[in-house]
C-alpha cells in the first residue's frame, strides 16, 4: 500500500478496495512462504487465509471495530490470517459418514438456491456471529426488527426448499 494507512481507512469505509487489492497482490507470495513455514500451509490454503484475512480486515474497518490505523499493518494482517485458521478448521469429507455427508451437500444445494441477501443475511449471523443491530448495518436495513425478519425469511425459505425435495407441502 503506497498511500498513508490514515488515508486508506475513509477510502475502505466509503466502499474503495483497491488498497486491499494492491496488497493482496503485493504480499501474496511472501504470506504464502511465512505461512508455509509458520503452518506448512500450501501455497493455495496461504492465499485463501491471506485473502480472508484482509476481507476481515475490510469488515473491521467498515462497520467500525477498527478506528484507527494499525501500527504494522503486514503484521496486523498476517495476525488476522492466524486466527481465520481456526475458523477454517473442518472434517474432511470422507470421514463424515455418507448420511451426513449427503445432508451437508444438500443443505448446500438449498442454500445456494436462495437470493444474494438470504445468504448474505445467514452468513453473517450464523457464521461470523454477528447481532441483528450489526447485520442490519451490513444490510442497509434500518433497524434490527428488519434483520430479524429478513433472517426468518430467509431460513422459512431454506426450509420450503427442504421441504419440497422431499415431496412435502410447506405449511
Amino acid at each position: 500500500m503506497a498511500q498513508p494507512l490514515a488515508d486508506i481507512l475513509p477510502q475502505l469505509r466509503i466502499g474503495n478496495q483497491a488498497a486491499l487489492v494492491d496488497f493482496y497482490r503485493q504480499h501474496r507470495a511472501h504470506f504464502a512462504r511465512w505461512a508455509n513455514q509458520q503452518q506448512q500451509l500450501t501455497d493455495t490454503q496461504a492465499h485463501q487465509r491471506l485473502r480472508n484475512a484482509l476481507l476481515l480486515f475490510y469488515d473491521q474497518v467498515a462497520d467500525g471495530r477498527l478506528t484507527k490505523a494499525p501500527d504494522d499493518l503486514r503484521n496486523y494482517i498476517y495476525a488476522l490470517a492466524l486466527q481465520e485458521s481456526v475458523k477454517e478448521i473442518e472434517m474432511p469429507p470422507e470421514l463424515l459418514p455418507a448420511a451426513e455427508a449427503g445432508r451437508r451437500r444438500r443443505l448446500i444445494l438449498f442454500f445456494r438456491q436462495l437470493s444474494d441477501d438470504s445468504q448474505k443475511i445467514l452468513m453473517y449471523f450464523y457464521f461470523r456471529g454477528y447481532n441483528f443491530t450489526k447485520v442490519a448495518g451490513k444490510m442497509g436495513y434500518p433497524n434490527a426488527a428488519v434483520a430479524r425478519q429478513q433472517k426468518l425469511s430467509s431460513l422459512r425459505t431454506l426450509a420450503d426448499l427442504h421441504l419440497r425435495s422431499r415431496g412435502a407441502t410447506p405449511a
